[in-house]
Formats: structure tokens, C-alpha cells, sequence
């Protein structure tokens, strides 16, 4: 069990104690925190308080962290869209609003749960038992392709592929606004947002290098359809980079400035289509094509009407 104490200073007196201890340990979400405070973790002045209190100059604040207690993951019979599957690598097509790994929330529907019902124990264990198979991930409401392993060594060679870049993924996209280039690389860091630690930001002082390529694939009225190319990997990295030129995602309720979508959507139109790679026992070149969501061409057929 970690144990964090602190003394408040006069400059975060009359703060809320969650606000004043997730300020404190920025790891934690402020929702986990008012957990730990509800169920006595956290003590002011060795005395239990609740998520509203107030805090005081010269208050002695002690937070028990206790030990995590790793959850069984159970298998569900989820049906699964497989776009390629042999005795090493699995290729889904995940569909909308589908969680890749279980965490704090959520502990089934995802795509590990039916992983493990279609595939038993055929899942390589280098990232635990909370992400069996797991090389890659894309956001929960992202749709397509996604690469999955059934042993270590299948694993390891398409983790260092991934590492330098050799990994062909290509996403299609519907932005707001008309882009005017035909082409285009936007090259700029990416990190946590520094004071919204849930989002990414383009972060020039804390972020990791991040480059993503775009070409236009047909022009609407006020949106354009778009095809990215990663060359790295970053979270959020397609979304945070195209907001960052003027141009987020439609639906993207996180990065689109409190833009409303007048489509009835849930979350961003942003699909992974290919997915290309060294096949790690053949060393042959393998691709997949996810074919676009319903809701992605229905879409498309829309903005083509309106324009």
C-alpha cells in the first residue's frame, strides 16, 4: 500500500480536497480520488472527509493508495468481424463504440472479451492479462482494423515494426471546413493536454514526435473527406493533428472546439481501412481492407446530396 502525504500551503487553501489531491497526484483521476475519499483512503488531520470539504493552510493530508487488485477477465461470446485470421495474428474489424482492452469501467463488452471466447488461450501474454493479444489500439469510437497476436514472438516482431514506423495504416476521415492543399504532413509534438489531463494536445515543451500525412479524397459543401496516414503513433494523434490545423474531426465531441454536428453521430467518423505488415513467421507483406461502416458511407452519400 503507497501512502502520499502532504501539507496544503496557503496558495491551495479553500480548494476542494478531490480538486487538492488530483492537483497533487495527476496520475489519478479525480473520479478514482473521490472513490478512495468516499471509502476513507484519504484523511484530513487524521480525520475522514468528504469530496467537498474545503482544505486549510497547514492541513496534514494522508492518502492510503491501496493495493490494485487485478480483475478476471471473462470471456464473452461476442460476435467478431474478422478481416484475416491464422495460427499468429488475428486482423478485427472493430466496430463503433467497441472498448480494445478492459480497464477501470470497463470490464466487459470489449474486444479482449470476445478475444478470449474465439480464441481461448491463443493470445500472446506480453501486455498481462488485462490486454491479451493486444499490439495496437484505436479509440472506442473509432471503427476498423485492428491487429491482434497469438503468441510472444508474433508479438514482439509486430511490436518493433510498430516501433519503427514500418506498419502501413491508413485511415479515412470526414473533416469540417474545406481543405484548399490537395496534400498535406502536419509534424508537431503531441502530449497531455496541460491542464485537461483526459485529452492530448499538441505540446511543444512534453510531447513525442508525431507526424501524420493527409490527401483529400472528395470535397463537400462544408466538410472534406479525407484519407491519413500515420507515421507514428501518438493518442489521438490523427484527431489532435487535424484539429490543430483548423480542421476536427465532424463528431468529435473532445477536439472540435464545441463544434455541434448537425448528423446524428457518436463520437468521431474516423475508421482505420488499411492495415499493412511484414507477416512475422512468413516475413510476407499482409494487408487488410476494412470496409467503411454503414453509418461512414450513409454519410458520405448525404454530403454528397447537400453539395
Amino acid at each position: 500500500m503507497d501512502e502520499f502525504v502532504f501539507l496544503i500551503t496557503e496558495d491551495m487553501e479553500d480548494e476542494r480536497i478531490d480538486r487538492c489531491v488530483s492537483m497533487l497526484i495527476d496520475s489519478l483521476s479525480r473520479s478514482f480520488i473521490q472513490k478512495m475519499i468516499k471509502e476513507g483512503h484519504v484523511r484530513v488531520n487524521g480525520e475522514p472527509v468528504k469530496s467537498s470539504y474545503r482544505v486549510k493552510a497547514e492541513d496534514e493530508v494522508r492518502f492510503c493508495l491501496p493495493e490494485a487488485v487485478e480483475p478476471h477477465i471473462d470471456a464473452e461470446n461476442i460476435p467478431l468481424d474478422i478481416l484475416y485470421e491464422d495460427q499468429d495474428v488475428i486482423v478485427v474489424n472493430k466496430p463503433k463504440g467497441m472498448v480494445v482492452h478492459p480497464a477501470a469501467g470497463h470490464y466487459s463488452g470489449t474486444l479482449v472479451n470476445a478475444l478470449l471466447y474465439h480464441c481461448g488461450q491463443e493470445l500472446s501474454g506480453i501486455n498481462g492479462v488485462m490486454r491479451p493479444g493486444i499490439v495496437h489500439r484505436i479509440d472506442r469510437d473509432t471503427t476498423g482494423s485492428i491487429l491482434v497476436c497469438k503468441n510472444d514472438r508474433a508479438h514482439n516482431c509486430l511490436a518493433a515494426q510498430l516501433k519503427e514506423h514500418s506498419v502501413n495504416r491508413r485511415y479515412h476521415a470526414i473533416c469540417y471546413g474545406v481543405l484548399t492543399e490537395d496534400e498535406g504532413t502536419v509534424d508537431k509534438p503531441i502530449g497531455r493536454h496541460p491542464t485537461e489531463r483526459k485529452k492530448m494536445a499538441v505540446n511543444e515543451k512534453c510531447g513525442k514526435r508525431a507526424v501524420t500525412h493527409y490527401r483529400v479524397l472528395r470535397r463537400f459543401k462544408k466538410y472534406t473527406y479525407i484519407e491519413c496516414v500515420l507515421e507514428t503513433g501518438r493518442t489521438h494523434q490523427i484527431r489532435v493533428h487535424m484539429a490543430s490545423i483548423g480542421h476536427p474531426l465532424l463528431g468529435d465531441e473532445v477536439y472540435a472546439g464545441g463544434r455541434k454536428s448537425p448528423y446524428k453521430l457518436e463520437g468521431q467518423t474516423l475508421h482505420a481501412k488499411i492495415l499493412g505488415f511484414r507477416h512475422p513467421q512468413t516475413e510476407e507483406y499482409l494487408e487488410t481492407d476494412a470496409p467503411l461502416p454503414e453509418y461512414f458511407q450513409h454519410l458520405l452519400d448525404i454530403l454528397e446530396q447537400e453539395s
